[in-house]
């Protein structure tokens, strides 16, 4: 099966009422982990890449491991997905690549830790929409700015998020202002702003309602409920991962994550895409740290690979399942870009999604230095 674009798997999760866990890679272990768990559990996957993956990848091998996991897993639909472009141009060296989805941060400047404004949010979005809807990539776009409602601050990761201190208005998504940015960018999903972050470090206590407003979601839900939304930091950093890595050297401070039962309302209240990362992360640290522990003697990298890689598949078959997406596969419709290309140019998805063909570059600080030279 080919890779497809992003639309018409969570269109299929909103009207089957699942989510689809969107999980992040920098290597061919992690994708193997990913995959074999979507043969598992019968499950349509999302793969993303942040720039700092491309670049410690490399766009090329990506591209061809990606292809390479579309061939041996003819069954699974597999987006691959550009996560947290800084600019324009990021965006588009994604598409050139062969990404078949996209998000365009523009919560954040090009510098991606600058708060934006709210017009330069809307123009930079509107950008990538005209130029990945006349490909068929679907789009992605952030409304808000991820950080903690906890002590008010951005939180970077990977060499992205806000830094300093952030307003309500900033780390809590408007529902009014939401409906706008999706009727004048014509994205496919919209991140939301809610209270989770990036990193292990999201909650200094088992979160409740003051922390995780998990009710800004259903209220944004409430007035646009045909668009798609997205949890970001959705990671659950489960504590015995945490004991694990601990137990063998390892000194990550207490802390606590996204539970998995506030993610599943989220779900009931239209999120279609949950990213996670941190727990895949955690699980491959765990299991190589206690390779280490347990034969030091060695050092083959088979020999703690393999069990890291067997690590995260448990944590992925995990999330798919408790997701609603585990026997969703076979029942995905398989659409092409070219085929994606034509609907959006026809309406199919709405009049704001349809590419104009008079649309101009965003001049200013939109389309700054990409990824990987294009």
């Amino acid at each position: 099966m080919s890779l497809i674009p992003l639309r018409p798997l969570l269109d299929h999760a909103a009207q089957n009422g699942y989510g689809v866990c969107a999980l992040n890679v920098n290597d061919m272990e992690q994708i193997q982990a990913i995959m074999e768990a979507a043969r598992a559990t019968q499950s349509p996957v999302i793969i993303q890449a942040s720039r700092g993956a491309r670049k410690f990848t490399n766009d090329l091998f990506l591209k061809h491991l990606m292809l390479a996991a579309s061939e041996l897993y003819p069954e699974i639909p597999i987006v691959m997905h550009q996560d947290h472009g800084n600019s324009p141009d990021t965006c588009i060296s994604a598409i050139r690549m062969g990404f078949t989805s996209v998000m365009m941060d523009g919560s954040l400047e090009d510098d991606a830790k600058t708060p934006s404004g709210y017009d330069y949010n809307v123009a930079v979005t509107r950008e990538v929409v005209n130029v990945a809807h006349r490909f068929g990539v679907s789009v992605e776009g952030e409304l808000g700015c991820l950080g903690s409602l906890e002590h008010g601050t951005g939180e970077k990761e990977d060499g992205h998020g806000a830094e300093g201190k952030l307003t309500l208005d900033q780390l809590l998504t408007d529902p009014d202002q939401a409906v706008d940015f999706v009727k004048r960018t014509g994205i496919d999903a919209l991140a939301v702003a809610m209270g989770t972050s990036h990193g292990a470090y999201k909650f200094s206590r088992k979160p409740t309602g003051d922390v995780l407003a998990m009710t800004r979601i259903e209220e944004i839900h409430k007035k646009i409920p045909n668009c798609h939304l997205v949890m970001h930091g959705s990671s659950s950093v489960p504590q015995d991962l945490v004991g694990i890595i601990n137990k063998y050297g390892g000194k990550i401070k207490e802390t606590y994550g996204v539970p998995v039962e506030e993610i599943q309302r989220g779900i009931r209240a239209g999120v279609r895409k949950i990213n996670v990362d941190t727990d895949n992360r955690l699980a491959i640290t765990g299991a190589i740290r206690k390779a280490f522990s347990d034969k030091p003697e060695e050092f083959d990298p088979r020999y703690y690979l393999a069990p890291a890689r067997a690590a995260m598949q448990k944590v992925c078959e995990e999330r798919m399942r408790q997701f609603g997406q585990a026997g969703q596969a076979p029942k995905v419709p398989v659409v092409t870009t070219d085929q994606m290309a034509k609907d959006y140019a026809a309406g199919k998805f709405g009049e704001n999604a349809r590419p104009d063909a008079s649309a101009k570059a965003h001049v200013g600080k939109g389309g700054g230095v990409s990824a990987m030279a294009h």
